[in-house]
């Protein structure tokens, strides 16, 4: 059983954390926590990409972006898991060069002093060199980066269908299991 924290950041892509959330609802018996946390510019492009949103559907814990009291935002808790998605690429860099200026940022920071797996879902195109060395930095400090970049092996139909084969591989990372395409099965 997993304690995940599923942050929420102000890049495109809302549509990577809607289709995120409803599968861990769907893999509750994989989890006994999830903590939640969204940026302001992530609740602006949510409106703006899906629509108004009602959370209150989901079983998880959710946090305001500066409630430093999250179980979260000390290694004593023990989540296992933190996945950014989206991963604004401010965010990224605030990780990046260890600015934990909001529990985002301070629960990722936790993470990497941690040794505990995070999970960066960037969305962004086209990169600068700044952002290319910030995944440098995040990776070499013990990070995952993993683009948004579908894939189509599957032939997704749908919107949702094509961000899930994202979710998909950032659930395999986190030692999850959703179920989902594999290649040559």
């Amino acid at each position: 059983m997993k304690k995940l924290v599923v942050a929420i950041t102000g890049s495109s892509g809302s549509i990577y954390a809607k289709v995120l959330l409803d599968k861990l609802l769907q893999i509750q018996d994989q989890w006994n926590a999830v903590g939640v946390v969204l940026s302001d510019n992530a609740k602006v492009n949510w409106e703006l990409e899906i629509g108004p949103v009602d959370f209150s559907r989901y079983p998880f814990q959710f946090y305001e972006k500066n409630d430093f009291y999250a179980p979260f935002a000390s290694g004593s808790a023990k989540y296992d898991t933190m996945i950014v998605c989206p991963c604004s690429m401010g965010t990224l860099a605030r990780i990046a060069t260890g600015i934990s200026n909001d529990l985002v940022t301070r629960a990722a920071d936790v993470a990497l002093k941690e040794r505990r797996r995070l999970i960066l879902v960037t969305r962004d195109a086209p990169l600068s060199l700044i952002h290319i060395n910030n995944m440098k930095v995040v990776t070499e400090a013990g990070g995952i980066i993993c683009p948004a970049c579908p894939s189509f092996y599957s032939k997704p139909s749908d919107l949702e269908g094509i961000a899930a084969t994202v979710v998909d591989r950032v659930l395999d990372l986190a030692g999850l299991d959703a179920g989902g395409y594999r290649w040559s099965e």
